[in-house]
């Protein structure tokens, strides 16, 4: 997994739905994407515009499933920590094995609450709001 560190702003729902075309070229089966941001500051609807690119349109937040999986042009497994307690939930649902996976890329939204848990080769995506309702996406 590699990618170039990278910054975007967004200042609408149609920017950032450019900003996920430029991404979605980039990523590839079997990369992880952290994403890091506070409520609101659009984590999900970036996952919705990047699965679009893959001809996936039923994205929705799996804060209540924990997890959710896409089939489009690339298979997409969308993990979601904000309810989570503790590791050890996720390790019950086969965290591991979905991303053993190396036919999908997967999203982990709130991936800051458990970083121990995280492999070491990751894309970490951080969205903060910034001046005018304006939002910045930093690629690491």
């Amino acid at each position: 997994m590699t990618i170039a560190t990278s910054e975007y702003i967004s200042s609408s729902e149609n920017e950032t739905k450019l900003i996920a075309s430029d991404i979605s070229q980039k990523l590839k089966p079997g990369d992880v994407i952290a994403l890091v941001g506070q409520l609101g500051t659009g984590k999900t609807f970036l996952v919705k515009s990047l699965c679009e690119k893959w001809e996936i349109s039923d994205v929705t937040s799996p804060t209540f499933s924990i997890v959710n999986q896409y089939s489009g042009k690339i298979n997409v497994n969308h993990f979601d920590f904000y309810r989570i307690k503790n590791p050890e939930e996720l390790y019950n649902i086969g965290f591991e094995e979905y991303l053993m996976s190396g036919n999908t890329i997967t999203f982990i939204e709130w991936a800051d609450m458990f970083p121990e848990i995280l492999p070491k080769d990751i894309i970490k995506i951080i969205i903060t709001y910034s001046e005018n309702n304006k939002r910045k996406i930093t690629i690491e």
